[in-house]
């Protein structure tokens, strides 16, 4: 993917309202508006186009591809490549990040450059910048996906991090701005209170509820704006960041 890399933007008005077949800016970049409010620029997943209004999550998790099994690489090296096999299309990461789940080197995150393509094989990671504690056989690592590619529906049970809410009704594959901070429009399931803390709802996909019935797996939204009914989308002060 092109790297524009651009720092935060803003715009005086309203953010442009587009739906681009290709990238015109790095993923997860930020945009402000002059009145506080903030946007990010993702790429939607393959399955279906946003919808304005809702909720947003980025890519599922992908549990089997944590803690694997790498190769020793030395200080300065720029490439981790796998032992544990993996199935990986290309670039399915790049943008992302390996975490040093186990140590040597724990705790130490770096950020994907690309990778090939594999099927039940290992992989070399190349990294955007040199490993800075040496890692060895008992290392092990976690790929952690570009929460801005691939971005989906916010689903009753979170498989992944919550991102933001549609702004644009954006198609699948495509790319465009979501909000993440500030007044926005949000669908409530059950009614939200002025005041109340919004958490992403357990019942409806893509809708925000009462934080009061939270639970762990309940990511924060914000707080409600205005009175806000079950099944109507009402202001909600959007704290995704």
């Amino acid at each position: 993917m092109t790297k524009f890399n651009g720092p935060a933007v803003a715009f005086s008005g309203y953010p442009p309202l587009i739906s681009e077949a290709a990238p015109t800016h790095d993923l997860g970049q930020k945009m402000y508006t002059a009145d506080g409010r903030a946007f990010r620029y993702v790429k939607v997943g393959s399955g279906a186009a946003l919808v304005v209004g809702n909720l947003i999550q980025g890519p599922a998790e992908v549990t089997a591809n944590l803690q694997l099994s790498i190769a020793a690489a030395a200080v300065g090296a720029k490439v981790i490549t796998t032992t544990s096999t993996v199935t990986v299309t290309k670039d399915q990461y790049m943008g992302g990040y390996v975490v040093i789940a186990i140590t040597p080197g724990l705790g130490n995150i770096y950020k994907i450059k690309g990778h090939e393509a594999a099927t039940g094989a290992v992989v070399d990671i190349e990294l955007e910048d040199p490993i800075v504690v040496a890692l060895t056989t008992d290392s092990k690592v976690d790929l952690v996906a570009d929460p801005y590619n691939g971005v989906i529906q916010n689903p009753t049970t979170a498989s992944g991090p919550l991102v933001g809410a549609a702004v644009n009704d954006i198609a699948a594959g495509y790319y465009g701005w979501i909000q993440v901070e500030g007044p926005a429009a949000v669908l409530a399931q059950g009614a939200l209170g002025v005041g109340a803390t919004a958490v992403a709802s357990n019942g409806t996909a893509g809708a925000a509820e009462a934080g009061v019935d939270a639970t762990d797996s309940q990511a924060h939204v914000g707080v409600a704006i205005n009175n806000v009914d079950s099944g109507e989308v009402g202001a909600v002060k959007l704290q995704i960041g």
